[in-house]
């Protein structure tokens, strides 16, 4: 796709080319970041739902480069209050801004922006439905840590296991969408009624990915080359005693680790909350802190394309 005054809505509207290039940029920008790339360029980030890393490092990244930034992080601050569309705020919005990220909790409001916007809307987090960026950040974090892993013509199948809540978890589908692109084998390790839904799985089935459902974390910790865990959803579970047996099986430990592949690494979208012990943090397989500090780049390499500002 050409990147320029785009769109970023869904995974599922980038090649594995286009992956490619984006990965390829946020490597030469985190190696040699163009102070002032953004200047004169204003993007607005509105946030309907609470948001840490998203909206920081995309207000980081921005502004690393010179640019500015305005917006909110709550919809109370906002007029939806009163009642206002959120068509008419993203019509309202572009008349002061260059580009937008919107983070919102109902599955597509993010196609619906893109559909009344002149400006491009780049989607931070649409309900249980897409986190394109996020995804991004994942895929450069696997590329810096297994190199040529993404190429074109890699032998090798990396393994990829999710674990945790992939059913609702939208990290994990934009994830599992991108990686069919490419050469991989995937597991998928959740509790029962927290699967990964059966769309997700035929459509990387249909790229040629193997998708294996395996019962027990210590299955997924002993074959997997990246460990990708989510958080557990409490407000998913109507027993409150079955979410407490649960929380404590699919939760990582340094115990647990022993059983890994050196080179095993873990990743989580964060935060975290029960699902991988404290001291886990110490060991060499953690990269989940580096894996956020990776959203600085990405998201100036998806700045940039959009903005047709490229270096």
């Amino acid at each position: 796709m050409g990147f320029a005054g785009q769109h970023i809505i869904s995974i599922g509207d980038f090649s594995a080319e286009d992956i490619r290039e984006l990965l390829r940029l946020a490597h030469r920008i985190e190696q040699d970041p163009p102070p002032d790339l953004f200047r004169n360029r204003l993007m607005a980030t509105l946030f309907f739902e609470p948001s840490t890393r998203t909206r920081l490092s995309f207000e980081a990244a921005m502004q690393k480069c010179g640019g500015t930034v305005i917006g909110f992080s709550e919809a109370a601050m906002t007029s939806a209050r009163k009642g206002e569309s959120l068509a008419d705020t993203i019509r309202m919005v572009e008349q002061y801004s260059d580009v937008i990220v919107l983070r919102h909790p109902r599955d597509g409001s993010a196609r619906l922006a893109a559909e009344v916007s002149s400006v491009p809307v780049i989607n931070g987090g649409d309900g249980a439905n897409q986190h394109p960026s996020q995804t991004f950040l994942d895929l450069y974090t696997i590329d810096k840590l297994f190199p040529n892993c993404f190429a074109e013509h890699e032998d090798q199948p990396l393994t990829v296991a999710f674990a945790g809540d992939l059913r609702y978890g939208r990290t994990v589908h934009s994830l599992l969408a991108a990686l069919s692109h490419f050469h991989v084998r995937v597991l998928c390790c959740a509790p029962h009624g927290l699967e990964m839904p059966d769309h997700h799985v035929r459509l990387a089935q249909q790229q040629g990915i193997e998708v294996q459902e395996v019962e027990h974390l210590a299955d997924a910790v002993a074959q997997a080359d990246v460990l990708y865990m989510t958080r557990l959803q409490e407000e998913r579970f109507p027993d409150p005693i079955e979410f407490d047996h649960v929380k404590n099986t699919y939760r990582l430990t340094a115990q647990l680790l022993t059983h890994a592949k050196p080179h095993l690494r873990v990743l989580h979208p964060l935060p975290r909350v029960n699902e991988i012990a404290r001291d886990v943090d110490t060991t060499p397989h953690a990269c989940y802190f580096a894996q956020a500090g990776n959203g600085i780049p990405v998201r100036q390499a998806l700045l940039s394309l959009v903005l047709g500002l490229a270096p």
